[in-house]
């Protein structure tokens, strides 16, 4: 997650952001509704993603769009990284999906929000297929952060994928 930070992100490191990425475990291993994925790749992890109970904060995000997702009844979808070699080959779709799923099962959530910096290669044109728009920020009077704020549809309860089916 930190190369990906260093490599796509404009920002870099910024411990008030990213202190999730140190500590793993205290903030998507432990809370019971919150979880961190991983895609492992000959023996190497080429892709994460992750649901935190917590919704966006004002600031730095508009109060309006914090207001919308409030923390602990929003799953916020995030650290959604594939290394550069691996991307173009489902694997982030199939972690918001399972990502979504976990969400609907572990319950009490109302919306699946997310927010990503258009500046990283593939990421607008992937979340704008799968999500719906909730606010540009780059149309905003000084172009607030520069991101673009998206709620994806909560699957049902239940709507898991077999990963066994029968047959």
């Amino acid at each position: 997650m930190l190369d990906t930070v260093y490599r796509d992100l404009k920002s870099g490191y910024v411990p008030r952001w990213h202190a999730d990425i140190i500590d793993p475990a205290s903030a998507y291993l432990r809370p019971e509704r919150c979880t961190l994925l991983v895609v492992e790749y000959g023996g190497e992890i080429v892709a994460t993603g992750a649901v935190r109970d917590r919704g966006p904060q004002a600031p730095p995000n508009p109060r309006w769009v914090a207001d919308r997702f409030p923390s602990g009844a929003t799953a916020q979808l995030c650290r959604i990284y594939v290394r550069p070699e691996h991307r173009r080959h489902g694997l982030a779709r199939q972690l918001v999906r399972a990502l979504g799923e976990f969400a609907a099962r572990v319950g009490g959530y109302d919306s699946l929000y997310l927010h990503t910096d258009p500046a990283v290669p593939g990421a607008e044109p992937f979340w704008r297929s799968l999500a719906r728009e909730v606010c540009d920020e780059r149309a905003l009077p000084g172009g607030g952060q520069g991101i673009v704020h998206f709620e994806l549809p909560m699957p049902p309860p239940g709507s898991e994928q077999d990963p066994h089916p029968a047959g």
